[in-house]
Order: C-alpha cells, then structure tokens, then sequence
C-alpha cells in the first residue's frame, strides 16, 4: 500500500472494510473474563488482513481520522450487544485524535445512538501521544472522564514516558507493554521493570493490565507480582465480531482457568526479590510458609496483596483465594466491623500488638481458637503508609493450660480457704507447747501425742536428721526457721509440708516464744519435679535436632546454651563466656589469604542489634586444622514482654557436601564450556 493512497482508505471506510477485532482480557486472580480490547483491523479485499500501524498513519496524514474513529466506534458498540453488561470494552486513541477538542462529542454520540454505556468504555492513551500535547490531552481526559469513560496508559515504558503525566492525567489503568511480558522467563531486567510498573500502579490506586502473557508461568509470575489483569494468546487471540459470540460463549461456559497454587518457593518461576516494597512481602511469604505463623499484607483498600499458607490453613482457604478480595470478604461483616477501626488506625500509622481474639474454628465450628493479632503499618521510602502486616499467632493451646493453670489455682485457693495453715507455737528451746486441731485431723496425732518432741513420729524419717538440724540451729541462733518435710498423713500418705517460724523477744531480747505455721506444699513440690521432667525433655529434643543450636544472650552475645549438633559441625565446644560470631565468621587469622566472599558478617549481632531475621546465610568455616567446611547460618532476635532483644538464636546447618558438590559441577560446566569454545 502506497504511503498517500487516501482514496483506497476512504473507499475501505465507506465499504466497512475496517472492522474491529476482540482480544479478551482476564483477570489474573480469578481467571476470569473482565472485557475485550478492540483492535482495527482492515480486511482488504486484495491484501487480506492488514494491521493498523499500515493505516493509521495514513488516516491521520490524509485528515480521515475522526472518519475511522466513527466507524469504528459504532462498529464496536454495535458488537457490544452480545456482550454482557458486566464486560468492558477497551479502545485505542491515536495521537491525532488526542490533540482534536471534537473527540469526547463524538465519542458521546456513537455511544449514544448504540444505547451503550460510557462507563463500560476504557480509552487507551500511549505514551507516545502525550509528547508535547499534555494541554490539549489534559482537557480531552478531563473530559472524557466527566462522560463517564475510563483511561488507560498504554505500553507504559516504552515510549517517551514521564511520571508527570500520571500525575497531571486522570487515569484509571497501567498497561505493561508486551515486550517486557514476554522475556519475564527469562530476562531478570525485564522481571525488575515489570513488578516497578506494577508497584507504581498499585501505590497510585491504578488497574494494572500486562499485555502478551502467553504462558501459565508468566501469568504466575504477574499474579505474584501483584498484577490485576492478563492479556495476551493464554487467553485467546483477537477474533472478529461474527466470532465474538462463540468466544464469548466458550469463555463464559468454561471453568476459569486454575490458579497456581505453589508457592513461589515451590516454582520454578526465576522471581527473585525484584519486587518492590508492596509485593516484597508476597515473595517472603514463600520462605515463611513454614512457620506457625499466619501473615499477610493488605493493600490501602484493604485487599489481600500476600498471604502466606498458615493463615490459609487459619482460613481454611486457598491462598489464590484471597489475593485481591476485600478482608471483609474472608473474614464476614461481623468480624470486619470488629477489626475495622484497628485497620483504619493502622493505615494512619498507628501500631497494634498481640490483641487476644476468639472465633470458630472453620473446619470444626464447634471448637474456638484464640489468635494473637497484630498489626503493623507499612511505609514507603517517603514515609507513607501504602497497607498494612497483619500476623496471626495461634494460641490455642497455651490458653487453654493458662485455663487449666486458673481453674487449678482456683481450687488451691479454695482449698487454702478450707484448710488454713495450721498455727503452732513452741518454748524458746524448740518444745512445742500448742497446735491447731486441724494437724490432729492432718495427722492422727493427738494434741497430747504431738506436744514436747512428739510431733517428729510423723515426720518421714529421711527428713528427720535435716528438720532437728534446722530446729535445733534456729533455737540456738534465733534465726527464723524456714524448712520443708514430708508429713504422714492419717490416709498414711506422705506429704511435703513447709514449716516456718520467728522468735518473740522480750525488751531485752530474749526469746520467750516461738511463733509458726505448717502448710501444705505437696502439689508445689510436686508441680517442681514435673518442670524439671519436662526441661529434661526439652533438653532432649534441644540436643537431638539434627541441625545445630545455640542461644545467647544480648547485647553482648555470649552463649547461653549451644547444642552437640553445633559442637559437631563447628569443630569446638561453644561455651560460656564465648562469642558464637566468634565460630559462624571467616576470619583474617583463619582463612587463608583473608576473608572470604561469603563472609556472614556476624550474623547474630546483625539480629540482635536490628532486632530482625537474618539469613540464611552461606559461610566458609575455616577449622584449626585448616581445613574448612561451608555451614548455612540464620539468626533470630529473641524478644522480652517489653518489646526489647533479650537475645538471640542461631541455627548452624552443614551443607559442606552439597556446596562441594555444586562447586564440582560448576567447574565441570566451565570446561565444558572451554572446551566448546576452543573447538570453535
């Protein structure tokens, strides 16, 4: 086609040789259909199908622009009557027809003589077309917002783009060119500008559209991203409008496509952490799956932008389930209107931690669980609030001891209340001279039977030695007594009792009395050995975890406790007072020729000093020996009740023959590649 053949466009036009074709967009989180984007098409009767960079030009140059833009409109909007009323409609706006104050006027009749509403239309502006017309276009924008028209920056990125006009032009959407889509699989550059388009348009409340998505990874990896919508050959190629029907019908009556439900740990999409800050905390949620732990991270408008799988399981749905929806949606309008001035609260900065709630368990309505809920406002490199970190904790079962714990206190009480200590008083040489009734009753010994010496019958004999001892002492020093003892009591069982008493002195200080009581300390007693049974287990499982432990103290570091594992694997006893950093760095004394490049830099002082996690981190660990082994570290800030870093953990894992064995490998791919090349 010549470059000024005006006359066989106008002839095209006249004889609706321009149609429209239809290129379905869908929403990444659901799968579902959102609209169409119609793209002109001219069906020459000669060439067959010729694409719109050919023509367009040619209209504009020619002065038959806003010819074509009408027929093309009503030939749109004439389609639209198959299509359903809760489906948008996506057109195109050339730079010609941008700088033309007519545009919004004919847009309004061509809809209007369709009966189609304006609020279903999205207009396409391209970057390209804003370059020195940024008057002419705010007012037509303007305008065409004022009708009820969406607008949507088209290729962002590629053309002579400015962050002003996102600024200063009202627009609704951020299409990301196609060409950044369709090497994310394999070019990390253009992975990193695609989630920057992304973060810029969800900080900008926008709809983000990624055009050419023509795979289930990209979709994948646009969805984890935090992208809305998906255009591209995944979901169908542009049709014309005697197909719209049958695609549409074969759209609608299918089952949206399956979200991915991996987690991107799990996948073998090559993300990384080239997001930005919003959707950094959807990539960490894929190394914290694991933990018990529920989180997540709400957009301003309160969206789900990540959820990690333990609050999934919390919910008892799918993660995929949750990305983009309102919380209200998840939780019920109960529970929001409960939770919803924390969150408003929240998005102007203000903090909530461990506040206690109650609910139904999802899978079992019968059971309650009690979580800890925080939350925690997210800033922006300006300092703005941009959503909201909501973690859960499951309390469950610690409640439910504190509970047994209660109630059993409330019995001890009761039964303190019931069975008082029991009163006695004695000469200033230890001979008892009266008791209540009730140790008659605790013993069987009689008031008569009990006085003088006769008390030490009921006494276990292995205390006997010990109880005269501390007697006897505190008779001739006047000390006061404080002793423990088991007891016989009249059922014949033993129990342990604590008898304490002081002296009563006369104005020159001379005892002329002993004042005391017996009370019952059997359960504390017995409630003591259980805890030691119980830390004796827990030393157990701490000594035999199969990877190493130690804990230490703040700010200084200094082991508390380490385990055999971590012994193992650093070839040294970690005890007090030393510094682990001291055993998890490479230092310039141990490494031969300096310090290596995977230095950790100590990372438990980085964890108790920033008072976060840090790692997993790989280290060469240089031996006395001089050999050397390469460990994974990861530390982890331990919290007082106050908020405060009382210390830390690190975990020490060997992974020397796994490293090796990759470092062999990739020595072997380098020869090979030597040799490829010499060959060559």
């Amino acid at each position: 086609m010549a470059a000024d053949d005006a006359n066989d466009l106008r002839r095209a036009l006249e004889n609706n040789e321009i149609v429209p074709y239809f290129q379905p967009l869908v929403e990444l989180r659901t799968g579902l259909l959102s609209g169409f984007e119609a793209l002109a098409r001219w069906q020459h009767p000669q060439r067959g199908l010729i694409q719109p960079n050919e023509f367009i030009p040619l209209a504009e140059k020619s002065g038959l622009h806003g010819l074509l833009t009408g027929k093309l409109l009503s030939a749109v909007f004439a389609a639209a009557k198959d299509i359903p009323h809760h489906l948008t409609l996506s057109v195109n706006i050339s730079l010609t027809q941008l700088t033309d104050l007519s545009l919004p006027k004919h847009i309004c009749f061509a809809a209007e003589h369709a009966n189609f509403p304006l609020q279903r239309l999205i207009l396409e502006i391209t970057e390209s077309a804003l370059v020195g017309n940024t008057e002419y276009a705010a007012r037509i924008a303007t305008e065409l917002k004022e009708q009820g028209s969406r607008l949507a920056l088209d290729d962002f990125g590629t053309g002579y783009s400015s962050l002003r006009h996102l600024q200063l032009l009202p627009f609704d959407e951020l299409k990301i060119d196609a060409s950044f889509v369709r090497s994310m699989t394999h070019t990390r550059e253009s992975r990193k500008i695609a989630a920057a388009i992304v973060g810029l348009g969800n900080s900008l409340n926008l709809t983000t559209v990624a055009e050419g998505v023509e795979s289930q990874i990209i979709a994948d990896m646009l969805l984890w991203l935090g992208c809305d919508i998906g255009q591209g050959w995944l979901y169908g190629r542009p049709v014309p409008p005697e197909q719209l029907s049958e695609a549409l019908a074969e759209r609608l009556n299918s089952s949206p496509a399956p979200i991915s439900s991996r987690s991107v740990a799990e996948s073998s999409l090559p993300l990384g952490f080239e997001a930005l800050p919003t959707q950094r905390l959807a990539q960490l949620n894929a190394i914290y799956d694991g933990v018990p732990v529920g989180l997540c991270f709400l957009d301003r408008n309160l969206r789900y932008v990540s959820v990690n799988k333990r609050l999934a399981e919390i919910h008892n749905l799918p993660v995929a389930s949750h990305l983009g929806r309102h919380i209200s949606e998840i939780l019920g309008e109960e529970k929001f209107k409960y939770w919803e001035p924390y969150l408003q609260n929240s998005l102007k900065g203000e903090r909530f931690s461990e506040i206690e709630a109650r609910c139904p368990d999802p899978r079992h309505p019968d059971i309650m669980r009690t979580f800890l809920v925080s939350y925690e406002p997210a800033r922006d490199e300006v300092d703005e609030v941009i959503g909201v970190s909501i973690s859960f904790v499951d309390i469950t079962s610690r409640k439910r001891v504190e509970e047994a714990l209660a109630e059993s206190e409330d019995h001890y009480r009761h039964a303190v209340e019931l069975n008082p200590q029991i009163p006695w008083n004695a000469e200033p040489d230890g001979m008892i001279l009266d008791a209540s009734l009730r140790w008659e009753t605790l013993t069987g010994l009689s008031k008569e039977e009990s006085l003088g010496t006769g008390w030490i019958r009921a006494i276990h004999p292995d205390d006997v030695t010990p109880t005269l001892r501390a007697w006897e002492k505190a008779t001739r020093t006047g000390e006061p007594v404080d002793m423990q003892y088991r007891l016989r009591c009249v059922d014949g069982v033993w129990r342990w009792m604590r008898a304490r008493a002081s002296p009563r002195r006369d104005e020159d200080g001379k005892i002329i009395r002993w004042y005391g009581t017996l009370e019952d300390i059997d359960g504390h007693k017995k409630a003591e050995e259980a805890l030691r049974r119980s830390e004796a287990r827990l030393q157990a499982i701490f000594d035999v975890v199969p990877f190493g432990l130690v804990i230490a103290d703040a700010p200084d570091g200094r082991v508390v406790m380490s385990n055999p594992r971590a012994e193992d694997i650093l070839r040294s006893v970690v005890a007090p007072p030393t510094l682990i950093d001291d055993y998890c760095r490479v230092s310039q004394s141990n490494a031969p020729g300096g310090t290596d490049g995977h230095q950790p830099g100590n990372p438990l002082a980085k964890a108790i000093m920033d008072g976060r996690t840090v790692g997993p981190r790989e280290c060469l660990r240089y031996h006395d020996d001089g050999t050397s082994a390469w460990v994974s570290l990861s530390a982890v800030p331990v919290f007082d009740h106050d908020g405060k870093v009382s210390g830390g953990v690190i975990t020490i894992q060997d992974i020397d023959e796994e490293k090796r064995e990759m470092e062999r490998l990739a020595e072997l791919a380098s020869d090979l590649r030597n040799k490829l090349a010499t060959h060559r």
